[in-house]
């Protein structure tokens, strides 16, 4: 004989459980989905009051790099330099800002350590 479980019965935890297991799988196919996003973005970084500008995608790679003819002296290389790389950080950390932006949007500023 096969005992019987009255109606509303029986699906509590375990319900409660696949329905948590769905809502984040769905968190994080969204954040897969945002970071492809965010690879295929622009960010762009300027430094010398707009003389060097630098763009990256979301790899962090550059993908040009703008420097204005006016401040090109061979004597002051060292300048140039380290203008391009306070140009590209400035595009690293507009990137930062608009992937914590939208990972907030996303989670609701929930943490999950280990996926981001």
């Amino acid at each position: 004989m096969k005992a019987r479980v009255p109606n509303g019965m029986g699906k509590g935890p375990s319900n409660n459980m696949n329905q948590m297991l769905k809502q984040a799988q769905k968190m994080q196919d969204q954040i897969t989905a945002l970071q492809a996003d965010l690879e295929q973005r622009e960010f762009k970084g300027t430094a010398g009051g707009g003389v060097v500008e630098v763009t990256i995608n979301g790899k962090r790679n550059v993908l040009d790099l703008k420097i204005a003819p006016e401040i090109v002296n061979p004597e002051e290389i060292e300048d140039l330099q380290d203008l391009v790389k306070a140009a590209f950080n400035a595009a690293v950390d507009n990137l930062d800002e608009i992937s914590d932006a939208e990972m907030q949007k996303l989670t609701g500023g929930v943490s999950f350590p280990g996926l981001f």
